[in-house]
């Protein structure tokens, strides 16, 4: 009695553990994947990559709730709290840094965990990456590094009166302070001069716009803490009639004049792309290229060019792929 007792439980655990482990589908009973993906504030642009990101690894066979798990966390513009986010996702498979400041704080903190960034200006001038070509390490992805010389042309062209840019940037962005070198280094072939004024926090944008008194326009660069509070530079452009050129398409519909910039929901969905590639072959993500943002689009506002007291050419209307009239 006892050995069949014996045999009968074997063959029940054996049972147990072929239907725990499989069902009828072929359908993996693994624990899902845990991904953190974490941005420095919260604007259209950011939230655009975040969306892409996720539509990409959607469309690569990752159902949310089953295959993966988002963690998704703001820092709403605060250091502290990007830091304390980094330290929450130590138990992650894999984490999503969107802009410079996140990346910055996110691989510092977790440099065994693979890391995809999106929307990070210039990676190398950054330090996180050796090279676009050859990243090295655990980290990876795409760049919306802004064609300064092309943005000041669009400048020239919409308001070729245009002597004095009024550039607003936020002191403590590493890719803020690279483009404002870019945007001095870029002026002069163009006849253009630069006045600069810094803010810390988007609380200040509107006294760092009013300080820049006698430009002809004022140029923001992809800068996160500015874009988020861009409302009160748009005001300023608005009571003084000096146009609002911008390196952020989504800033189009909250009153900036115009934009030349890469289409961020596409660079989204190349970051994820990227990652599901990466969970589907193994290896390293720093074995995988940094992309860098190739199409451009501009976007108009009329309405805001009106209040601003410029008429854009047809010209250049006619190129945009987004006007708000």
């Amino acid at each position: 009695m006892k050995r069949l007792l014996g045999l009968l439980l074997c063959v029940a655990l054996a049972m147990t553990a072929c239907s725990s482990g499989s069902d009828s589908s072929g359908a993996s009973a693994e624990k899902p994947l845990q991904i953190g993906i974490a941005q420095i504030v919260d604007h259209p642009s950011l939230n655009a990559l975040r969306d892409g990101f996720i539509e990409a690894m959607t469309a690569a066979g990752y159902v949310e709730g089953k295959d993966v798990v988002y963690d998704l966390k703001n820092a709403a513009g605060d250091q502290v709290t990007l830091t304390n986010i980094a330290s929450s996702f130590t138990d992650k498979d894999l984490v999503v840094a969107i802009a410079t400041p996140t990346a910055i704080t996110l691989a510092q903190a977790l440099p065994n965990t693979p890391l995809f960034f999106a929307g990070v200006t210039d990676p190398v001038g950054a330090g996180l990456v050796d090279s676009l070509d050859a990243p090295g390490g655990m980290i990876t992805g795409t760049s919306d590094m802004p064609p300064i010389a092309d943005q000041l042309a669009l400048i020239k062209e919409i308001t070729p009166d245009a002597a004095t840019i009024g550039l607003l940037y936020t002191s403590g962005e590493v890719n803020s302070q690279i483009q404002a070198r870019m945007v001095a280094e870029a002026a002069p072939a163009l006849g253009l001069s630069v006045r600069e004024a810094t803010v810390t926090a988007s609380s200040e944008v509107r006294q760092g716009a009013e300080s820049l008194t006698g430009v002809d326009c004022y140029f923001v660069g992809t800068d996160n803490t500015i874009i988020s509070g861009v409302e009160a530079l748009v005001a300023v452009a608005e009571e003084r009639k000096v146009p609002l050129y911008v390196s952020d398409p989504d800033s189009i519909d909250r009153g900036a004049m115009a934009a030349l910039a890469v289409d961020y929901h596409a660079q989204g969905v190349q970051t994820g792309q990227m990652a599901a590639q990466f969970l589907a072959d193994g290896g390293k993500p720093g074995d995988i290229p940094v992309a860098v943002a190739k199409d451009l689009q501009v976007s108009l506002n009329l309405q805001a060019a009106e209040r601003m007291g410029v008429t854009i050419p047809q010209s250049v209307i006619d190129t945009a792929v987004k006007v708000v009239r």
